[in-house]
């Protein structure tokens, strides 16, 4: 059987919703973690730039306090200076600046009149006198404004943060300004460069899930794929095939699911094999017969062409009675027993009633059983019956036939007594299969199916069927059917095969 292809294995869908559900929870945790730490630095950064008010205040003689340190831990100076004691803000602005040194990544310089006049010859800040955009964008956000002012820009050395202090010296009607810069850029390197090594670790993380994954979904998908294989090689002549189970997950049990149902399936193709061998069989006989007769017949025979058609009508009712054996056989072995409350004193009563019109023979109820058991009824009567009809047709005419029921705490019997020939032991057990009879022989109307109907009725109720010796001669047929005790009051549920007995006194 040529099997459609699928543009996408089962196995690749796994690994790809596995591998979709890793990256987003990578993505996520990686994306929380760059924002969190790059908020953390900028907050860093603000507040080493707002701390530069205060010292700028220490350092011109604006605040009482003198901070020997700035924020980012750089020594500065604790000489104060009067802005009185300057002639000119220029002068002013190149003391501060001189001051207040910046640390790496920083940078600082004055601006008077819209020009950079100053900035610090150090090896540890950077230079962004020159760059007319930067100084233009700081003069913009501190036009008209005595307050320091904090903003962002972008600039040729990079993205920058910085902070603006206007400045003034008394005699002097200009406004400086002193204007401290950190390199966004250099400050959040550390923050990339682990963003960085994230994410090939991250990588790494999802390729180790793709190869081990890989192999995994195989080995977990491995089963499924034997069952497929398996089912492929199925076929209606080799039911055979089965499935190794090993373990104890859930793969385990499908297999042995799937194996008990290939057993079910094999055995019921094997009985439908074996009831049309031997349909094909028991017709054939007849069909012979009837055409070899016609084939013979002298159509201008009157008592011959008579002889052939009563012949045929035989043959055909016999062939008539054995399909509609058949047609039972199929009926008790497939249908949903109706399971009630059947009482087996009554069940005998009825059985001897029906038995006594059967002709030839003296029938006689010898034992009654008192109790109560769930059965149906019609069926356990049906089969009783059929081992009655099946004692009279081999049992000579005139002997007497005897029926009965007992109960133990085991089980309740049907049997059937008749003083015949008996049952050899060696074919007590094959009389109970489809068209077999004792010592081969065929009785006159019978299609041999009557003792494998009542087979396949007593194994309805969880019971089983045996034959045994009388004394003097003959054999008993008995129907065993199991019991379960309950309590005076039945319960409600019923289940198919289940027989339940309620002893009573007798007499």
């Amino acid at each position: 059987m040529t099997r459609t292809p699928r543009p996408v294995s089962a196995r690749v869908r796994i690994l790809g919703a596995i591998l979709a559900v890793a990256c987003v929870g990578l993505a996520i945790v990686g994306s929380v973690t760059f924002v969190v730490q790059r908020e953390r630095v900028l907050e860093e950064i603000d507040d080493r730039l707002e701390s530069q008010v205060a010292i700028v205040d220490a350092v011109s003689g604006q605040r009482d306090d003198d901070p020997s340190t700035n924020t980012s831990g750089t020594p500065i100076a604790t000489e104060t200076l009067d802005a009185a004691t300057y002639a000119s803000l220029d002068e002013f602005l190149r003391a501060v600046v001189a001051r207040l040194v910046p640390a790496r990544n920083e940078a600082s310089l004055a601006i008077v009149d819209g020009r950079a006049i100053f900035r610090p010859v150090t090896l540890t800040g950077f230079d962004v006198s020159g760059d007319r955009s930067f100084i233009d964008r700081v003069m913009a956000s501190t036009a008209g404004s005595e307050a320091p002012v904090l903003g962002a820009a972008e600039t040729i050395e990079g993205s920058l943060r910085y902070i603006a202090i206007p400045l003034r010296v008394p005699g002097d009607d200009r406004t400086g300004i002193y204007v401290r810069a950190i390199d966004l850029d250099a400050e959040l390197q550390p923050v990339t460069t682990s963003i960085i090594t994230y994410s090939i670790a991250a990588g790494v993380v999802l390729l180790s899930i793709l190869v081990v994954g890989w192999f995994v979904a195989g080995r977990l998908l491995s089963p499924l794929q034997r069952l497929r294989d398996t089912a492929d090689s199925i076929t209606l002549t080799d039911l055979g095939a089965r499935l190794p189970a090993e373990g104890n997950d859930d793969i385990t049990d499908l297999t042995r699911t799937v194996n008990s149902m290939l057993d079910r399936l094999e055995g019921s193709v094997d009985v439908q094999r074996q009831l049309l061998d031997d349909v094909r069989h028991e017709l054939k006989t007849p069909i012979t017969i009837v055409r070899g007769h016609l084939e013979l017949m002298d159509p201008h025979d009157v008592e011959d062409v008579a002889s052939t058609r009563d012949l045929g009508i035989a043959e055909l009712d016999r062939m008539t009675r054995l399909v509609e054996d058949i047609d039972l056989l199929a009926a008790v072995d497939g249908e949903d027993y109706s399971m009630k409350q059947v009482d087996v004193d009554d069940l005998t009563d009825r059985v001897g009633e029906l038995v006594a019109v059967i002709p030839g023979h003296p029938w006689s109820v010898q034992q009654r059983a008192h109790g109560v058991v769930l059965g149906d009824e019609d069926r356990l009567l049906q089969a009783w019956l059929a081992l009655a009809d099946n004692a009279s047709k081999y049992t000579p005419s005139g002997s007497p036939i005897e029926i009965g029921s007992v109960t133990d705490d085991v089980e309740a019997r049907l049997w059937v007594k008749d003083h015949g020939p008996g049952i050899p032991p060696a074919e007590r057990r094959r009389i109970f299969r489809r068209f077999d009879r004792a010592q081969g022989k065929r009785t006159v109307g019978g299609s041999g199916l009557g003792l494998a109907i009542v087979e396949t009725i007593t194994k309805a109720h969880g019971g089983h069927c045996s034959v045994g010796d009388t004394p003097g001669g003959g054999a008993i047929f008995t129907i065993h059917v199991p019991l379960e005790h309950v309590t005076a009051e039945f319960p409600a549920p019923v289940r198919a095969g289940d027989v339940v007995l309620q002893r009573e006194a007798f007499g």
